[in-house]
């Protein structure tokens, strides 16, 4: 089989039609297949999060990662327009969903598409993808310790987060949630309290809480990397998105 990526800087059409950069990266070969929109985390639209679409490439999906901070500093390094961000309280939700939205609409017109498209997130970019997957019709989704989703942001955090769980009723697709125990935000309690309530509506979904790991236990470039359950964690994700979205 012809093993070949295409990774490349592009322009999409986001929130209110706002021309803003993405990733995309698709394998060569041919055939259809699922895509995936990456959501990136708080330090934004970075090295890390690149790979993480290559990866999707790789093992065989279309991906795409809008920049998010594209409109607050366009060309910036990820450090300097994560910062920018954080000062203005992070991305409202309705340009995110929008953004997502143009992401989603990107993939789906590939020519190797099958129409199907699923979420990924990291951090704020779980609970990013959460909003996205209760906002827009997907496929799938997967929230990686997103933090907000229950009781919004700590008292002192710069950024503004409101809990979004009252969303929860219109959760579009099957979700999967990868959680540390260690994590502090969020706390083993409120996963607890999402799952409870995901089951008392009836969504499909699946949660996996890691002991040993807190948060960005998947970021290979932190302290807080935790290979073996950023291992089994990225065997589930691949599984996840196998069954509901096609390879």
């Amino acid at each position: 089989m012809y093993d070949a990526i295409l990774a490349e800087t592009v322009s999409i059409r986001g929130h209110n039609d706002d021309d803003i950069e993405a990733y995309l990266a698709r394998p060569m070969a041919q055939g259809q297949r699922g895509g995936v929109v990456v959501i990136h985390h708080m330090p934004g639209y970075d090295a890390a999060t690149k790979e993480i679409v290559r990866k999707f490439a790789v093992n065989g999906f279309n991906a795409i990662c809008p920049n998010l901070y594209h409109r607050e500093a366009p060309g910036a390094k990820p450090d300097d327009a994560a910062a920018t961000a954080r000062a203005n309280g992070g991305v409202p939700d309705e340009r995110l969903v929008g953004d997502v939205a143009g992401a989603t609409h990107t993939l789906r017109n590939l020519t190797t598409s099958n129409g199907k498209v699923g979420v990924i997130g990291y951090c704020s970019g779980g609970r990013q993808s959460f909003l996205s997957a209760c906002s827009l019709d997907l496929d799938a989704a997967v929230d990686c310790y997103g933090a907000g989703v229950v009781h919004g942001t700590p008292a002192g955090s710069p950024l503004t987060f409101a809990p979004i769980m009252d969303k929860a009723a219109n959760l579009s697709c099957p979700l999967l949630g990868m959680f540390g125990k260690d994590d502090k935000f969020p706390t083993p309690e409120e996963v607890e309290i999402l799952d409870a309530e995901l089951s008392r509506l009836g969504k499909t979904h699946e949660f996996h809480s890691y002991e040993g790991a807190g948060h960005a236990f998947f970021a290979v470039d932190r302290p807080s990397y935790r290979p073996e359950a950023a291992n089994d964690g990225w065997e589930k994700i691949f599984s996840w998105f196998d069954t509901y979205l096609g390879r």
